[in-house]
């Protein structure tokens, strides 16, 4: 799992403005933060691939396309 560490900037009504070290900036839902966490708070976000479900989009995108395709 990759993790990015990052500060919550600021909250626009239910969303949480986190910016990355990279320099980008994130929405996060407020509701998904830690009870604890405020405007300054660090957090670190994690992004992990799913490739289970990756592959059944891909084989669904197929089977569609397949589809329309004899549809022809």
């Amino acid at each position: 799992m990759l993790y990015l560490e990052g500060t919550i900037d600021r909250f626009e009504n239910d969303v949480a403005v986190i910016r990355l070290e990279t320099g980008s900036s994130l929405l996060w839902p407020k509701e998904k933060l830690p009870s604890d966490c405020h405007e300054g708070s660090v957090v670190k976000v994690g992004v992990d691939s799913n490739l289970t479900k990756t592959t059944e989009t891909e084989i669904l995108a197929k089977d569609v396309l397949n589809e329309i395709l004899k549809n022809e």
